[in-house]
């Protein structure tokens, strides 16, 4: 729709075109809870998660009956995608303490296959959402807003498309969420191991903040947990090594990838351990005390606590952010040693992602 501020007939096609695609994701989704066990389905938690999706495509459904065609409409109908937005806000954590509690009932692998599958629609729901919201108040008259203090670093606006930054800087971003990690472990343990940033600092791409913010913090978190709990904090500091990706035949200038390197000296993960390391209900966090990912991730979703494990389904959601937009995440690790993380991201604009990155598609 091009860049903000849009005219008012790119603002309401924006806004038909959002429309468009966000009724027929609901009722999949809805579609998709519908088709697990009754037991599960019953579960409080759950249960909630699909009430929030049959509200939601009920509120849409007002709007499908007609075009939107004015301004005033577009402006309501934005300030309700915002509220609706905010209501799926919790939708992770709420869904983790569901099947931790439902775990009797349905297979790791069935609440796995599940939750990959929802997940990575629901990257594309909200970013279709939040696309046209920040669309929208980008071209607004110039006032104070709330959207500024979301962004995980700080950005000129002119090179921000809706939610996507076209000069988006992962060492920018490394520094934020290594700061924001950083915090975490000291207040968990005491200490903090260091952060080296190195390579192709000056690099820039187009892509989606949010979802890179999401991925560098989980997979920080996991290398710096490591480095403590091995007691190399203070000799062995967590790395990070940013680099380009070579550009491929028919690229425009400007949209080529990166590619990101997360090394640690916390004596890498076991073999018993490395081919469960996607599943959603593993972790090697707690073993002692049997937590596995869900407990970790629904009790910092429940009780608003910040730790170094547990914010997220770690790598199994960061790969499935990473892939929307046709990137990946690899793990090379070696035993007794360390373990470095593969980080390889595709520019926006590069082509489909293997999970329907054009944001009309499905997962």
């Amino acid at each position: 729709h091009g860049t903000p501020p849009l005219s008012e007939a790119a603002l309401l096609s924006s806004a038909n075109f959002t429309l468009s695609l966000l009724p027929a994701r609901l009722s999949r989704r809805i579609q998709a809870l519908r088709n697990l066990p009754f037991i599960v389905v019953s579960n409080p938690h759950i249960s909630q998660i699909y009430d929030n999706y049959l509200h939601s495509l009920s509120i849409l459904e007002p709007y499908t009956s007609t075009p939107i065609t004015t301004l005033a409409t577009e402006t309501t109908f934005t300030d309700m995608l915002s509220d609706l937005v905010q209501t799926h806000a919790n939708t992770i954590p709420t869904l983790a303490r569901g099947f931790l509690e439902c775990r009797r009932y349905i297979s790791p692998a069935s609440v796995t296959a599940f939750l990959d599958r929802h997940l990575r629609a629901r990257i594309g729901t909200r970013l279709i959402a939040e696309q046209h919201i920040a669309l929208h108040l980008a071209s607004q008259p110039p006032k104070p807003s709330s959207t500024a203090s979301r962004r995980p670093t700080p950005s000129e606006p002119e090179t921000y498309i809706g939610a996507i930054d076209t000069a988006l800087s992962p060492s920018a971003i490394v520094s934020s969420c290594g700061s924001f990690v950083s915090e975490l472990c000291e207040l968990k343990y005491g200490v903090r191991p260091g952060l080296v940033v190195n390579g192709q600092r000056d690099a820039r791409f187009a892509y989606v903040p949010v979802h890179l913010e999401y991925i560098l913090t989980e997979l920080l978190k996991n290398a710096f947990r490591a480095t403590v709990e091995s007691g190399r904090e203070k000799d062995a500091p967590v790395e990070v090594t940013i680099a380009t990706s070579a550009g491929e035949a028919g690229e425009l200038e400007g949209e080529q990838g990166i590619s990101i390197r997360i090394r640690d000296r916390g004596n890498g993960i076991s073999a018993q351990h490395l081919p469960n390391i996607w599943a959603y209900s593993f972790t090697t966090f707690s073993e002692d005390d049997e937590v596995d990912a869900l407990d970790t991730i629904s009790a910092a979703g429940v009780g608003g606590g910040s730790t170094i494990a547990g914010l997220g389904y770690g790598l199994p959601l960061s790969r499935a952010y990473a892939e929307y937009f046709g990137g990946t995440v690899k793990v090379q690790s070696m035993w007794g040693w360390g373990t470095d993380v593969y980080v390889m991201l595709k520019g926006v604009g590069r082509g489909k992602g293997k999970h329907g990155g054009e944001v009309g598609g499905e997962a």
